[in-house]
């Protein structure tokens, strides 16, 4: 069985965000590489419109895929943020927050000049059991 440590260090900057400044996976572990998502609702194969709702979808399609796999969102280390327009960072993050309530997995996020469908947000992640 995997133990997941968070990782704090006094001597570097604490994160800006609902993120940690990195997770420890240490013992036997299977871990999930789980592909960007973007905002996609499966039902109707539409994408929302604000940033908010757009993040709330792909986080929704990850924590799908989590479960499949048998996993939550407490088992997520290491996520990535694109965004299209980091003006959205704020409101992204507010979201993304709901979804981590317990430890925050690492973190990386930064603007592309363009994403998948017009899609404002993509995110994927690591995950370890």
């Amino acid at each position: 069985m995997a133990k997941i440590t968070t990782i704090a260090a006094a001597d570097a900057p604490k994160a800006v965000g609902p993120y940690s400044q990195a997770r420890l996976v240490s013992g036997d572990a299977e871990t999930l590489y789980l592909s960007g998502q973007l905002p996609i609702n499966p039902t109707t194969s539409t994408m929302p419109e604000s940033i908010e709702e757009q993040t709330e979808q792909s986080l929704k399609n990850m924590g799908a895929i989590l479960a499949e796999a048998g996993l939550s969102f407490d088992n997520v280390v290491k996520t990535t943020v694109l965004l299209a327009d980091i003006k959205d960072f704020a409101a992204m993050n507010g979201v993304y927050a709901t979804f981590f309530p317990n430890e925050k997995p690492a973190r990386m996020c930064y603007e592309v000049a363009a994403l998948p469908m017009g899609a404002k947000v993509e995110i994927d992640c690591v995950a370890v059991k």
